[in-house]
């Protein structure tokens, strides 16, 4: 063996304990804990068991907070689920303090017996949970090389939603059979609210009061939400604290000023609730560097229409395709993980990734959404393939296009 490399077990234990250093690390009690890290960790006790768990000093994922929203970081998280704590925000005016003791929520308007029901009243019905996606409708950001997917599409996250099923609770008020809406109202600052067709509600929407096995977070809606699986972001609305049937739409603000955008033709696109089918390469993705030979291209795909059915790779900028091997489980209206094994020859090139869904919907280009909608089709459920350009150093970076 060569005399560089070659090295004893006394001489790698005595460059172990000369790097080491002491790091204060404060548990969630309160408690700031004096660690050596870097010390070989077999010479000393370890911290002592507490209340609650707590992430590792060297690990540091966050999200890209901004004024209105902050954008989870999806090249960095492993498997489909979202941790509660990197799960995106969106709120209209900040994250109201609710006491789930004082909280209620109304259902009334078209029904037999108008009803107020508590936290523990919503508990006491039969619970469900189920694994989905939530995505913001203007989850698109372009214009530079030097995105992330954090950056580009960050504003959606899965979680597993455990509540009780909104046909629960249409059934126990006695909805009309001529409601064919109903308005979903929220108790923050901006009182958010949005009209939902009551089909949806008897199909498959929830109030949801738990988020990965734990009370909903406060920015996810606490103590209760209702959740849309497959619809767009703002109409699962949070702290929901009124829903009201009616025979016709609401037309409030966030359904007419907001959320409502001009496409060609002199056309108006309204209540546009299907998040379409999308994914995203995660890796390798700016600003990773790759080197020459088997790189795992992997990345998520998702449709608010219903499963991911298949999710396809281009390793030369769009000449060919290769179908992506679909991680199970594949859920209906949920984040999909897809894997490809690509040997890089080193040669500049660009990777790009498109996905269908059980509607045999394809996800398009930025070219055909501009086809389809106009130039000035505004930011809202924007869902185009997406490229990154692998250098010949390995530098990766994002490949923007120009919306005009």
């Amino acid at each position: 063996m060569d005399e560089k490399k070659r090295i004893s077990r006394r001489r790698l234990l005595a460059g172990a304990a000369t790097a080491a250093t002491i790091a204060l690390i404060r548990t969630v009690s309160g408690q700031t804990v004096h660690a050596a890290v870097g010390a070989d960790p077999t010479r000393k006790p370890g911290v002592p068991p507490g209340k609650l768990g707590t992430k590792s000093p060297f690990e540091h994922l966050v999200k890209k907070p901004s004024d209105t929203s902050s954008r989870s970081p999806l090249q960095d998280f492993y498997g489909f689920i979202t941790p509660s704590d990197l799960h995106f925000e969106r709120s209209h005016n900040g994250v109201p303090a609710i006491d789930p003791e004082k909280y209620e929520l109304l259902i009334h308007g078209m029904v037999e017996k108008p009803m107020v029901f508590t936290l523990k009243d919503l508990k006491r019905f039969p619970v469900l949970s189920r694994i989905c996606f939530i995505e913001c409708s203007g989850n698109f950001r372009t214009g530079k090389e030097t995105l992330t997917p954090q950056d580009i599409c960050g504003l959606t996250s899965q979680s597993e939603w455990t509540g009780v099923m909104l046909s629960t609770l249409f059934r126990e008020v006695g909805v009309s059979p001529r409601a064919s809406w109903f308005l979903a109202e929220g108790s923050d600052a901006a009182v958010m609210t949005r009209s939902v067709p009551v089909s949806k509600g008897w199909e498959d929407a929830m109030i949801v009061y738990a988020q990965n096995g734990e009370a909903i977070r406060p920015e996810q809606g606490y103590p209760a939400r209702l959740l849309l699986p497959g619809f767009e972001g703002n109409t699962n609305v949070k702290w929901i604290r009124r829903i009201e049937l009616s025979d016709q739409p609401f037309m409030t603000r966030e359904e007419t000023s907001k959320y409502t955008y001009a496409i060609k033709d002199g056309k108006i696109r309204q209540f546009s609730f299907e998040m379409d089918a999308r994914s995203i390469i995660t890796f390798p993705a700016y600003p990773v560097q790759i080197e020459k030979g088997w790189v795992e291209i992997r990345g998520l795909a998702w449709s608010g229409r219903g499963k991911i059915s298949k999710v396809e790779l281009s390793t030369d900028t769009g000449r060919s395709w290769y179908p992506a091997q679909l991680q199970e489980p594949v859920l209906d209206k949920a984040h999909t993980v897809f894997r490809l094994l690509w040997r890089w020859d080193g040669q500049e090139t660009e990777i790009l990734s498109r996905a269908t869904d059980e509607t045999n919907y394809i996800q398009p280009t930025l070219g055909q959404l501009i086809d389809a909608r106009g130039a000035d089709m505004g930011g809202y459920h924007l869902n185009p393939v997406t490229a990154w350009k692998i250098r010949k150093d390995g530098a990766v970076l994002f490949v923007p296009e120009n919306r005009k």
